[in-house]
């Protein structure tokens, strides 16, 4: 193996790198470029007959804050109920408070009944909410239908 050389710097290489470090231009940043903030947001509500999930993502679709009626505690049919939607709702805004979004879009996808629970929620704790989108996707023709039973 060998021994290993370690290379010791000058003071004057020292000074180099510091003055080097110390004289870069530092570009001002701005209070509204601050990082971590983001000034636009998207909610993603998809709720189903069994569970309802509310996803929060930046402009560029990197996700904030998630959360479930699942995770929040609700088990077997108490998951699909409205009730369970605002409080779903309830916890990814508290989540999302000091992330400083100023204007929200809305996707809503899927069929269950919190759906309309989940939006109000998220409306009462007072964010400015752009549009509220329905992304349900609708079958164009369908499957394949069933043979035709023979007696």
């Amino acid at each position: 193996m060998g021994k290993k050389k370690i290379k010791k710097q000058t003071e004057e290489e020292l000074l180099k790198e510091s003055g080097a470090l110390s004289g870069e231009k530092k570009t001002p940043v701005s209070i509204d470029a601050k990082p971590g903030r983001a000034v636009k947001g998207r909610i993603f509500i998809r709720v189903s007959y069994n569970n309802t999930f509310i996803t929060v993502t930046g402009e560029n679709g990197e996700v904030v804050a998630w959360s479930s009626a699942g995770s929040l505690g609700f088990k077997g049919p108490k998951k699909a109920t409205p009730y369970a939607a605002s409080k779903v709702a309830e916890a990814v805004f508290e989540k999302i408070k000091k992330s400083g979004f100023l204007e929200v879009e809305i996707f809503v996808k899927g069929i269950g009944s919190g759906r309309e629970s989940a939006v109000r929620s998220l409306a009462g704790h007072g964010l400015n909410i752009i549009s509220i989108k329905d992304i349900t996707p609708i079958p164009h023709n369908g499957p394949r239908p069933k043979k035709v039973r023979r007696v």
